[in-house]
């Protein structure tokens, strides 16, 4: 018997029945599967077949009243008990599971069609011989129930043929032998038939039982694959020798900059000019050797280059015919560094806190000397040395408070949450301090409308973390007035929200992905810490820090931007106006 489920498809293609032999146990169906198993069809085929014989007697037998035969009224009557009995069986019964012992259905089934065709063998209408019939409630028990079943069934069918030999017996001695050897015969052949098919049916029935199970581990197995190979940060791609691309994972349609709503799950290497290298480096492992490792550039037309390295592999041959696959690996170089650099982060752990306070030290000293000196000089140059002395120092001073800021947020848990921070009058304070600071006057646009709310934050936390937004900001606006924006709403019995916008260029997907990891930052020149230290003040102080790309209004139109939102725990009292 073959399964009547469908094959198991895994992420890319369908994979074959894995073997076992499983114990009988393990390989009992569960019960709801009974009714969709190959068994049910073969015990509904038993069901018609038992409702074509009842018609075909039932049609002999008022053949041979009408023709006035000696066909006794009551066994047509019985032809048609038989007839609505298998009808309703085949109509109303379900099967129940394979290879069970007695039962009430076998009374109905088996135990039925061996009574009625006993009985028709025994009355012996005409010339006519009913015992063939016999066969059937033989093989139903046999392929439906168990062995014991199926052998009880054959016994009782010899039985009859026995006796029937038995009665006949005192007619002739010669006709009382031949009946004797025709019922030894065919008794011994109903127990023969008995057993052989049980055994088949018993054999077979295991088979399709293992290949269940394997079926659903298989789909198990699939499962577990597809969810590995969606959530994988490498991409996936599976391409043939024409260079079609037959399955990839949504990390690798990030990297080539392919949108799943406009291109097909299965599309050509060829249909984007970008992809041009993937194309070569597929027909190279082809061709050749599979690559272990190769840098490409993907130049898209509408968004950032995407820097990969892509490592291939050849499946084999199948023995069906197909040809072998390529499976590209593809990996982001800028993820990639973005992991050393966070695992040079953790590396450096304690040692980078102890190096810093050693940096501190003299360093306290050296600004210290250059005040000092500062203050005897006359000469403007001497006096440019001494401010740039300072500047550097300064500099290299803020290096070390982002250092120990790190350290810290990783030592430290919400360490301030005590404090209760008048948040609308520091966030305004914060702002056109910076704003004057940084020549940003025209540029920033503030709607605080929380006046009378109070946070857990930290006062000198709250103006790093405005800070680092405000020049992060800076740094990629248009420079036209209110590219920078300042917002703060507080809804009553919630959070307050305080977010800062700027109209800079969207994001790329690896970037907002790594957004507020260490040392990570799209630009040479920056540590990559500012968002980073932003996050671990956000969750010293229980508050959370977000990205979205939101529209903001602006002269008179609406305008895409970045914006970063920070939700502040509210100190018990004070609700706001809104």
């Amino acid at each position: 018997m073959t399964s009547s489920t469908t094959d198991s498809s895994s992420w890319f293609g369908s994979l074959p029945n894995s073997t076992g032999r499983p114990s009988r146990r393990d390989a009992e169906p569960p019960p709801g599967d009974v009714e969709d198993s190959d068994f049910a069809r073969l015990w509904k085929a038993f069901m018609g077949a038992r409702v074509v014989i009842a018609l075909a007697l039932l049609g002999l037998h008022l053949a041979l009243y009408v023709l006035g035969n000696a066909t006794p009224a009551w066994l047509v009557a019985l032809c048609i008990g038989y007839l609505l009995l298998t009808s309703a069986v085949a109509l109303l019964a379900r099967p129940r599971q394979q290879g069970r012992h007695f039962d009430a259905q076998w009374l109905y089934t088996v135990g039925a069609d061996l009574a009625l065709f006993s009985l028709m063998y025994w009355q012996q209408v005409g010339s006519i011989n009913f015992s063939p019939l016999l066969a059937l409630p033989v093989l139903m028990a046999a392929i439906l129930g168990s062995r014991a079943l199926a052998l009880g069934t054959a016994a009782l069918a010899a039985l009859c043929l026995l006796g029937h030999a038995a009665q006949s017996a005192g007619l002739s001695e010669w006709a009382g032998r031949t009946e004797w050897v025709q019922a030894a015969l065919a008794g011994g052949g109903l127990m023969m038939l008995a057993w052989l098919i049980s055994y088949l049916s018993e054999r077979l029935a295991l088979e399709e039982r293992t290949s269940r199970r394997s079926q659903a581990e298989v789909r198990e197995q699939a499962l577990v694959n597809n969810m590995v190979i969606e959530t994988l940060s490498d991409g996936v791609l599976v391409v043939d020798a024409t260079g079609i691309v037959r399955a990839a994972n949504p990390a690798a349609r990030l990297m080539l900059g392919s949108d799943q709503d406009v291109t097909p799950p299965i599309f050509n290497l060829d249909d984007n000019p970008a992809w041009i290298q993937l194309a070569q480096i597929a027909q190279m492992s082809f061709a050749e050797t599979p690559v272990d490792s190769a840098k490409v550039i993907l130049r898209h037309a509408d968004l950032q280059s995407s820097y990969l390295q892509v490592r291939t592999l050849l499946t084999p041959s199948m023995n069906d015919g197909s040809k072998s696959l390529c499976v590209m690996f593809l990996q982001d170089l800028r993820e990639m560094e973005a992991r050393l650099r966070t695992e040079k982060l953790a590396a450096m752990g304690r040692m980078s806190a102890a190096v810093a306070h050693e940096i501190r030290n003299p360093l306290a000293a050296i600004s210290q000397a250059n005040a000092l000196l500062e203050e005897d000089l006359e000469q403007p140059a001497q006096r440019r040395l001494t401010a740039m002395v300072r500047q550097n120092a300064q500099r290299l001073d803020d290096i070390v408070d982002d250092v120990l800021a790190i350290a810290r947020a990783q030592h430290h848990g919400h360490d301030s949450l005590g404090q209760s921070l008048p948040l609308n009058a520091s966030a305004d304070t914060f702002c056109r301090d910076w704003a004057q600071q940084n020549h940003a006057i025209h540029l920033l646009r503030l709607e605080l409308r929380a006046p009378e709310v109070q946070v857990r934050f930290a006062h000198d936390h709250l103006r790093r973390l405005l800070v680092n937004l405000l020049d992060n900001a800076l740094r990629y606006n248009s420079r036209s007035a209110g590219s920078i924006q300042v917002s703060m709403r507080a809804m009553r019995d919630g959070p307050v929200r305080l977010a800062v916008w700027s109209d800079g260029p969207p994001m790329e997907p690896t970037v907002r992905r790594h957004l507020f990891e260490p040392f990570f930052s799209s630009e040479s020149r920056s540590s990559g810490l500012g968002l980073f230290i932003c996050r671990e003040l956000c969750e010293r102080h229980a508050a959370t820090i977000s990205y979205e790309r939101a529209p903001r209004e602006r002269e008179g139109g609406m305008v895409e931007g970045n914006e970063f939102s920070v939700s502040f725990q509210r100190m018990r009292g004070g609700l706001p106006r809104l």
